[in-house]
């Protein structure tokens, strides 16, 4: 996605536009030369590897120019490129060539050398203009001789401090009148730049489509796994706990007349099978959703993940307004996998959670001073918080140096 800073100062603004012609006549003359000559020579076999060579360069100076519009103009332009797909020098040559960003990108070099006179001359001519009508009092009263100013048929002369001040004010009116010409043409260059290094609007949408796609898929992997987890607990405890309860009051049942000692232990125990059982189903319940979630909020339910670790915690969350329940439990299970991962793993002996709320999302960091190395792996608890937030189209990132520390930061939006 492109973004932009807003208001680029003056300074910037103007040494962009007097080095942008240097680089607009270098790149213009160098890729025109290039692109001429490739196209003459296509009949023959150089011409061929020569306009793949000139299509690398434009990219090449293309991806410089985006670096360098950042600190100048303020914007930051997202690399519009397809990927270039493995094979020989030939398939990775077509796929360039077929490539509109690229040809957009010689488009722009093109433009640059005309749109690169205009600003250049406007910044040498106007600039000294100003600066030399505002000072001139100053340097009137030093240098020797009188300025004479031609109005049609009239002629003034200016003889003296006093009469040398309305040019000065002349001239700060017309600084005035340049401040929002530069940053007019700085925004209009800046749409240029966008529209032609940039993602079209095309490129945009079906990148959104493929990252909305993926999401989803994710979102339904990870819903398939919790699934099966929840099915696997289901077989694995509570039903086989229901199952000995109902065969242990079955036992009981048969000696109750027999053996009425004999069924009232079976029955002792198919009731503390009963209670485990119950037990167990709670359990599930929480790892569902916690019913402190629900009631009192991620606070709580923070705090009492925290209290549950065998690490010291401190935890702040501040989420006011109250996000959607999906973004709750999210944040919820992100911190505790994180910490079950920091205790399994990690080593360390602190852990931090501060949980965030922005104007459109919810922002989780879970901080600790382990000894670092965690990374996102396929079928790893960190992919699955990772499978987790992408439901709600959420993204997680790890860093994790080797020596620590492990920060784990997690965007979710509020709104999807």
């Amino acid at each position: 996605m492109t973004t932009a800073r807003t208001g680029p100062d003056i300074a910037r603004i103007s040494g962009y536009f007097l080095l942008n012609l240097v680089s607009g006549i270098f790149w213009f003359s160098l890729l025109t030369s290039l692109l001429a000559t490739s196209m003459g020579l296509l009949v023959v076999w150089i011409g061929f590897p020569l306009l793949a060579l000139t299509l690398m360069l434009a990219r090449t100076a293309a991806g410089v120019e985006r670096a360098w519009l950042r600190p100048t103009l303020g914007i930051a332009i997202e690399s519009p490129y397809r990927p270039i797909p493995e094979g020989s020098v030939i398939v990775r040559t077509r796929a360039m060539m077929t490539d509109p960003a690229t040809w957009r990108d010689l488009l722009y070099w093109v433009v640059m050398l005309p749109l690169g006179i205009i600003e250049f001359a406007l910044v040498v001519a106007l600039w000294p203009a100003v600066l030399s009508l505002v000072t001139f009092p100053v340097y009137q009263q030093w240098l020797p001789g009188n300025l004479e100013i031609t109005l049609g048929a009239d002629v003034y002369t200016i003889d003296s401090f006093g009469e040398a001040v309305p040019v000065s004010v002349v001239g700060i009116v017309l600084g005035i009148l340049l401040l929002p010409l530069l940053r007019g043409l700085a925004r209009g260059h800046a749409a240029l730049a966008k529209s032609l290094l940039g993602p079209s609007r095309n490129e945009k949408l079906v990148a959104e489509t493929e990252r909305l796609s993926a999401s989803r898929a994710r979102g339904v992997e990870a819903a398939e796994a919790e699934r099966r987890r929840i099915e696997r607990d289901l077989h694995d405890g509570a039903q086989q706990r229901l199952v000995a309860v109902a065969m242990g009051l079955g036992r009981a049942r048969g000696k109750m007349e027999s053996d009425p000692d004999a069924a009232a232990a079976l029955i002792a125990e198919a009731h503390a099978d009963a209670k485990l059982a119950i037990s167990e189903l709670r359990d599930l319940a929480r790892g569902i959703y916690p019913s402190v979630l629900g009631d009192r909020g991620l606070d709580a339910a923070l705090s009492s993940l925290a209290a549950k670790c065998p690490i010291p915690v401190t935890v702040s969350v501040e989420v006011d307004p109250r996000p959607p329940t999906a973004v709750e439990s999210t944040a919820y299970f992100t911190v505790a996998e994180s910490l079950t991962n920091i205790a399994k793993h990690s080593g360390a002996t602190q852990a931090d959670v501060k949980v965030t709320r922005t104007e459109n999302s919810v922002v989780v960091e879970v901080t600790d001073n382990g000894h670092g190395g965690a990374e996102v792996r396929q079928g790893g608890g960190l992919a699955g918080l990772a499978d987790r937030a992408a439901t709600i189209d959420g993204v997680v990132v790890v860093v994790s140096p080797v020596g620590g520390p492990t920060v784990i930061r997690t965007e979710l939006p509020c709104a999807w």
